[in-house]
């Protein structure tokens, strides 16, 4: 009976997550330019800008199918994390090992996976 109960929670939670409407991105591009090293994603910062009420809110498995994985997750404290895209070509597009400065979008994801905070900054945001 528990596990019943469990397995309804966890489809009604997960029904219950808000698809973004990223209008006027191309997506297609935006996944393309992994890193923004080829120059496509900051055509979209102020766009993105527009959005960031859009994104809150939104899983983290939703976010990934839209905007795919992230250039870097960082984790943060009680079990939160945080998705970095960075939105220009930077250091990091030669070798993922240096520290990059460039424009970058963190996502913050609570515990349960959902977008809690959109910020824009240069480089990785610190924790």
């Amino acid at each position: 009976m528990k596990v019943k109960y469990l397995l309804t929670i966890f489809f009604l939670a997960t029904a219950c997550t808000k698809q973004p409407r990223l209008e006027g991105l191309d997506l297609d591009k935006w996944r393309a330019d992994k890193g923004g090293c080829n120059g496509e994603r900051n055509k979209w910062i102020d766009k993105l800008k527009s959005l960031k009420e859009e994104i809150k809110g939104t899983s983290s498995n939703d976010l990934d199918d839209y905007l795919g994985k992230p250039d870097v997750q960082q984790l943060a404290d009680r079990s939160q994390k945080y998705y970095i895209y960075f939105l220009e070509k930077g250091v990091h597009c030669e070798t993922l090992l240096k520290k990059s400065d460039a424009q970058s979008m963190a996502v913050r994801f609570s515990a349960m996976g959902m977008a809690t905070e959109v910020t824009f900054q240069r480089g990785v945001p610190s924790q």
